[in-house]
């Protein structure tokens, strides 16, 4: 497509391997219980399960709402992301109205069918409450260089969409090469995307560091090319404390303070919501304990 011309593509193998070496080293020092409590109010709390009912997510809702209650240091989650099905759960249940409500849609996790069902899904979930929509790119289509075919689908989605936040996932372990990871990054967000994320976690693998950097850096460069803001959500296997400061130290280091924030930064996650409150407990006093909160 025409429009990968106007982007320079930043990285030889070795420097890439060099840039994710560094940001490791890097995201040491932000080993700190502050920036554990800051992560914690970038999380999208997701459960995505073949095993979720009501019950369930109502049961997760009221956690969420008397989240302040028990941890009042903290910040509440981001969002809570579920299943089409279940957005009117959320809807119902959750009490804070800080707290976005996410729905994957359009044939997630696969992406695999018509249009028109894509977009009666997204139209849907909104209808339900969602205010936030995770899809997946066409993937087959992408890798088979059909890139129309996926930017029109996702525009189309976007356009339907309107205000509400679409998150635009590329599945970033089934594009082999990093030089991919950055197509389909500035595709999507040329498409209309507001996120870019890496994964569906059904895939693996998942999250990487190395996918995070090739995408930070593509948000990097469309911001300074269009002068718009693009957030960046890593997703999938994400679930210690070092992953999470990983990828906040990535989003520091590569977009800067401005883009540390809930609106242009969320981590999809499940277990990581305890391990983050039981390392910060751990920082803090010196005990190891079993949080079990979500």
């Amino acid at each position: 497509m025409e429009i990968f011309y106007k982007y320079h593509y930043p990285f030889s193998v070795l420097g890439l391997s060099e840039k994710v070496q560094l940001l490791l080293i890097e995201s040491e020092k932000n080993n700190q219980a502050e920036i554990l409590k800051k992560i914690f109010g970038y999380l999208d709390l997701t459960s995505l399960n073949s095993t979720d009912s009501t019950e369930k997510i109502k049961e997760m809702c009221l956690k969420v709402n008397d989240f302040q209650k028990k941890y009042p240091a903290f910040p509440n989650v981001a969002a809570i992301c579920v299943y089409p099905n279940l957005v009117s759960t959320v809807k119902k249940n959750l009490k804070v109205n800080t707290i976005a409500i996410a729905s994957v849609a359009a044939g997630f996790p696969s992406s695999q069918t018509f249009l028109k069902v894509k977009i009666d899904e997204v139209n849907m979930a909104i209808e339900n409450g969602a205010n936030e929509i995770d899809i997946v790119i066409s993937l087959g289509e992408f890798l088979q260089g059909n890139y129309q075919v996926v930017f029109d689908e996702i525009a189309a989605i976007k356009e339907t969409m309107g205000h509400h936040h679409l998150k635009v996932i590329l599945e970033t372990g089934a594009l082999i090469d990093p030089l991919k990871i950055w197509e389909a990054s500035i595709l999507a967000m040329h498409a209309g995307a507001d996120f870019i994320k890496t994964s569906t976690g059904k895939i693996q693998p998942a999250a990487t560091i190395e996918a995070a950097v090739v995408m930070t850096e593509a948000i990097k460069s469309y911001s300074a090319e269009n002068g718009k803001k693009v957030g960046f959500k890593p997703a999938g296997g994400i679930s210690t404390r070092k992953d999470a400061l990983n990828y906040y130290t990535t989003v520091e280091s590569i977009l800067g303070v401005e883009w540390l924030n809930s609106k242009l930064f969320r981590i999809g996650a499940s277990s990581l919501a305890n391990n983050l409150l039981n390392d910060f407990n751990e920082i803090e006093t010196g005990n190891i304990t079993s949080v079990n909160y979500f």
